[in-house]
Parts: structure tokens; C-alpha cells; sequence
């Protein structure tokens, strides 16, 4: 690595959350509402991607005619209670954080620092995150309804950047998904990524990203070696 690093910034969905196997019902929930039966067909094309993006997808696939504010509007609805009252952690998500605040940057008393930057809207990622008692490991966090451009333009994480007070290149993104490695490299970060094996091939993230892991756990000792 070239500049030093100075803080590392999560993804929430498929990353921290296991939430990646609910997508699929959530949007089968809002499909169905607008007469359509899905069961996950196109789960790899909205992996990761912005609200807008997703049901502008589906309402190509699907021939829905319905404003995409309105489907914007409803999987945000129907996302908050999935992840209010069933969506869950990844075993090792709040070790891994706990173990990376207690880094200290070298050469001098400063930790390092934790973002999160979600395609999830505020609705469902805040509560969530209190749910599972993270907050307080993240000293920005920004939301998919805070920016105008979704992954895979790199605004949010130019946006968590700015919020740090970090240039990019200071900054290493943990992503599960192509649309999420794809902004954080346009925003000039280096990515770490964490394939959803149950969902896609590792082998298409290999020169994608500038690291694949296999495990959160395999965060910490990432970080150190940057030294």
C-alpha cells in the first residue's frame, strides 16, 4: 500500500449484515404489489446497487409502468421492516470492529478510523445498526439517501471520505459486491473484497478488487500490514 492508511470504510449489505438471502424477499414482496411473481432470478444484477438502479431494472424487466419514486419509496418501506426485525449480523462482524478500534495509526496516537457507506437508505440502515449496537463504532456513517448517484459512481465514498477528512487514497473499502468494488475504485480507494459465496463467483472479484478475502477476520491483520 502505498499511503498510509487511515481508516477503512464497510459496506453494510453482505459485508457487516447477512442480509444479502432477504434481498431476495424483499423485492419479491415489492414485485408482487405491482403483479409480479419473483423469486430471486435477477438477485446477481441488483447486488449491491443502488435503490433507483434496482427498480429501474426491475421495472424494464418486468414492463412496470409505476413512477420510480414510488418503487424507490416502497422497497425503502418494506427493507426498514426486514431489517428492523430480521435481518442479522455475519458471526464476526462486531469482534472484527471492535478489534480494528483499538488500532493505532503508526508513528503517532491517533486510531484508526471506521466509516460506513450503504446503498441502504437511512430508514432501515440506522435502526439496524442500533439494533445490533454498532453505532458507535463508526465515526461517519452515510446512507443511500444522502447522495444523488448510487454505486457504482463513486460518490458515497468520495462523500465518506470528505466527512472523515481523509483523501481517498487513505482509505481501504470492504465490499461483498462488483457495483460496490466498482465505485470505491472510481472514488481512487483501495478495496478489499468478501464474495458472498453463496451468491457469486470469487473468481470474476480476483482482478477487480486489490484484495479478496475470505473473512471479516481477515480484516484486522489486512490493516496491520499496511504499516
Amino acid at each position: 500500500m502505498d499511503e498510509p492508511l487511515r481508516a477503512v470504510i464497510f459496506d453494510l449489505d453482505g459485508v457487516l449484515a447477512d442480509s444479502e438471502p432477504w434481498w431476495n424477499k424483499i423485492d419479491a414482496k415489492l414485485l408482487a404489489e405491482y403483479g409480479v411473481d419473483y423469486h430471486g432470478e435477477y438477485h446477481r444484477e441488483v447486488l449491491g446497487v443502488s435503490y433507483r438502479l434496482a427498480v429501474e431494472f426491475y421495472k424494464t424487466k418486468f414492463g412496470i409502468s409505476v413512477p420510480t419514486e414510488e418503487l424507490v419509496k416502497r422497497r425503502g418501506e418494506i427493507a426498514t421492516e426486514f431489517f428492523a426485525n430480521r435481518v442479522g449480523l455475519f458471526p464476526n462482524a462486531k469482534r472484527v470492529l471492535e478489534e480494528l478500534r483499538k488500532i493505532r495509526l503508526p508513528g503517532s496516537d491517533m486510531k484508526l478510523r471506521l466509516a460506513l457507506a450503504t446503498s441502504s437508505v437511512s430508514t432501515s440502515a440506522r435502526p439496524f445498526l442500533d439494533r445490533h449496537h454498532l453505532t458507535r463504532f463508526f465515526d461517519v456513517v452515510v446512507t443511500g439517501d444522502e447522495i444523488e448517484r448510487g454505486k457504482p459512481e463513486p460518490d458515497i465514498y468520495l462523500s465518506t471520505a470528505e466527512k472523515l477528512g481523509l483523501r481517498p487514497n487513505e482509505c481501504l473499502v470492504v465490499e461483498d459486491s462488483l457495483s460496490g468494488i466498482a465505485a470505491a475504485k472510481a472514488a481512487k480507494m483501495r478495496v478489499a473484497a468478501i464474495p458472498d459465496r453463496r451468491f457469486v463467483d470469487p473468481r470474476e472479484y480476483e482482478k477487480k478488487a486489490d484484495f479478496l478475502l475470505n473473512d471479516l477476520a481477515d480484516i484486522p491483520a489486512l490493516v496491520r500490514s499496511s504499516d
